[in-house]
């Protein structure tokens, strides 16, 4: 299975401007996604898709990595994935080549590993679905039998009672996509979807699912790192 990888790296985020450019660790957010992407044995090519100048020219500076000029027209906030996904496909497909499948790698998630997108792809090609996602497990604390509404300062129940049912072994576990890596058949792509009704998880540990999308994200992920680098040093 050919699997085509994706960087969408947009220039127009507006919770954190420039988000695919700030660096982290002292690399952009956009670099750590291509370096995960271009480490994955599973994917036959990377291309990079982008409205910003500044991302096109670190993607083009990474070999093998193809930095692809995204049209203004599909790069504003409500420009389905979809469409950045068919750009892609028609551009590498005009040199004869071809994809079974696309795997989104978003740079957002700049915790992502080489071997979380080919779990994800190795998943979807096992499976034999239309499609797989990276997921992670729910945390207890906001698990969605413990929400809760308000009237005045009366707590109810938001979805069920809890009927006692406190701690997390007495809950069923939950995963929630982590915006780390979409996986796709073609098939799903052209008919118009990202993910298809067939669709499974390939589970990524809490401390790699890192989703960035605020200054106070940024700053949690660069704390991680820090701390990381110092049980490095005094292991």
């Amino acid at each position: 299975m050919r699997v085509l990888g994706i960087v969408p790296a947009r220039a127009g985020s507006k919770r954190l401007p420039r988000k695919n450019v700030r660096l982290l660790g002292g690399r952009p957010l956009v670099v750590w996604a291509i370096e995960a992407a271009r480490g994955a044995v599973g994917l036959a090519r990377v291309v990079v898709s982008s409205d910003d100048p500044e991302v096109l020219a670190l993607a083009a500076a990474v070999d093998p990595v193809l930095a692809l000029a995204r049209p203004a027209e599909l790069a504003d906030d409500t420009s389905p994935a979809i469409d950045y996904v068919r750009h892609a496909l028609r551009a590498l497909e005009r040199a004869d080549e071809r994809f079974d499948a696309i795997a989104i790698i978003q740079p957002s998630s700049p915790f992502t590993r080489s071997a979380d997108i080919d779990g994800t792809v190795a998943l979807l090609q096992a499976s034999g679905a239309d499609s797989a996602v990276s997921v992670v497990e729910l945390d207890h604390a906001i698990h969605p039998v413990k929400l809760k509404r308000l009237e005045g300062d009366r707590l109810w129940p938001y979805l069920e009672e809890e009927r006692g049912r406190m701690a997390a072994h007495e809950l069923p576990r939950l995963f929630v996509r982590n915006c780390s890596v979409y996986a796709s058949r073609r098939a799903v792509i052209d008919g118009g979807a990202i993910l298809g009704d067939d669709c499974r998880g390939f589970v990524m540990p809490a401390e790699r699912s890192v989703d960035i999308n605020t200054a106070r994200d940024l700053l949690f992920a660069e704390f991680l790192l820090q701390r990381e680098a110092a049980e490095g040093a005094s292991a």
